[in-house]
């Protein structure tokens, strides 16, 4: 076997696979925006010699077992467009995009679930369904551009978890290629619960450490009738008893955020804290429970507006691009994990964050690495190291602050996913039995997993 990177030997090795057009082996021949996203996803001096796009699950597993033999090391995606996400992936020498394989396999309107190729962009797959009627509840980051299996890997779901919970809820089938080359199957199309290891679960979110996923069976839900979106604004104490009133009651939003001071006013929404609540179902329930959250607003003195028809698209499209768009290079995402009751404390001490007020899950933009660490001292217990305050109340709410996107300087130089807890071991355990020659992402996921 040999140990040395394919520099020159592209062509060799996976042309024969995948036609000489889709293995592109020299780095001056990569898409200049392709080269960017490499170099921000892997360690500096580490650039990989081939890219290689498969357009079969035949040709993907054909190509990973090749790497698996002459142990390269592979670094897959999609489109790319999360690649700079999680930290930096050490030695690659080849990058696998699963863009070209991006077929529907079944769409069974009946039983509301649907089985599509990982390459599928997520924005054709909506517009596919929406003939029918049906969408997938996953509002995922740069959704024209990313792919099935690129939201999955990184287990990236936005605000509609308020009511139908994370990717991995909605997912009911696996297909992948493992790390030797074999073709690999999880679950199945039936909407039900079973017993056994669940490998939807454990794939969602795991940065392709574990295997190169091919396809996917998703549950889908009926378009709604009608939507409406209420916007509260104000003082961080009113908006915090707004979100408990809102939690505590029958209301049921699709979406409901809290909103940082900085976002509530890029957004032109006003001044303050802001909660935004997005309702879709009949149309008089949609107006009923709006004017309820109304109501509340006028208890406790908010300001508030309603958004519907476009006005509401365009609100929600605005604030998915201004939450992860940065003004400038040095600006760092970070996804944040905190007690929803503490949700309010930690929006008041950054300038731009969301966090969905049942899961306590959100994102935050910060300005350099000395506010990433305060945050996340905030958020960790007593007895924390010495970076601040702002950690050890962070995890005293029991919460968490990841990376996302952040210059390479910062990437090197702290850990990204910044985990506290015990079970690294069991996650090395299970790396070890997916991947045991480390091929896959060596370096993105937690622990340098």
């Amino acid at each position: 076997m040999s140990n040395d990177k394919p520099q020159g030997v592209c062509a060799d090795y996976f042309a024969s696979i995948v036609g000489e057009e889709n293995a592109v082996c020299l780095w001056e021949n990569i898409e200049l925006g392709q080269q960017k996203r490499i170099q921000q996803a892997i360690a500096s001096g580490n650039s990989p010699s081939c890219i290689v796009y498969p357009h079969t699950q035949k040709q993907l597993a054909a190509v990973i077992a090749t790497a698996y033999i002459n142990n390269w090391r592979v670094l897959p995606c999609g489109s790319g467009s999360k690649l700079n996400w999680g930290g930096l992936v050490k030695g690659v020498d080849v990058v696998v995009s699963t863009e070209h394989i991006n077929q529907l396999i079944e769409h069974a309107v009946g039983d509301f679930t649907i089985t599509v190729e990982a390459g599928m962009k997520f924005s054709d797959l909506q517009g596919l369904l929406a003939k029918s009627r049906q969408f997938l509840a996953i509002d995922p980051t740069a959704p024209e551009s990313a792919t099935i299996g690129g939201i999955v890997a990184t287990g990236d779901t936005g605000s509609l978890r308020q009511r139908y919970g994370s990717v991995r809820d909605q997912l009911l089938g696996i297909t992948f290629v493992r790390a030797d080359g074999q073709v690999a199957k999880a679950g199945g199309r039936v909407v039900k619960n079973v017993a056994g290891y669940d490998l939807m679960k454990l794939f969602t979110g795991s940065y392709g450490t574990l295997g190169v996923i091919s396809q996917l069976t998703f549950r889908l839900y009926p378009l709604p009738e009608a939507s409406e979106t209420v916007v509260l604004t104000g003082s961080p104490e009113a908006i915090s008893q707004a979100a408990d009133i809102l939690r505590g009651s029958a209301l049921t939003p699709v979406q409901a955020d809290l909103l940082s001071t900085k976002l509530v006013s890029s957004l032109g929404l006003g001044q303050g804290l802001g909660l935004i609540a997005r309702f879709q179902s009949i149309s008089e329930s949609v107006k009923e429970q709006s004017n309820r959250v109304l109501e509340v607003r006028q208890k406790l003195g908010l300001d508030g507006a309603i958004f519907a028809d476009g006005d509401e698209a365009n609100l929600w499209q605005r604030l998915q691009k201004r939450i992860h768009t940065t003004a400038t290079e040095s600006v760092i995402t970070c996804k944040i994990g905190v007690l929803p009751t503490a949700a309010v404390e930690i929006l008041t001490q950054v300038e731009l964050g969301l966090i969905h007020i049942s899961s306590g899950l959100g994102l935050l933009q910060l300005e350099d690495k000395n506010q990433v660490l305060k945050v996340r001292d905030e958020l960790r217990s007593v007895g924390g190291d010495a970076y601040g305050e702002l950690r050890l109340r962070t995890q005293a709410h029991r919460g968490f602050l990841t990376i996302l996107e952040a210059p390479m300087a910062v990437k090197k130089e702290i850990d990204v996913w910044g985990y506290t807890g015990n079970a690294l071991p069991l996650m090395r355990g299970i790396k070890e039995q997916f991947d045991s020659k480390n091929i896959l992402s060596p370096g993105r996921f937690v622990g340098g997993i």
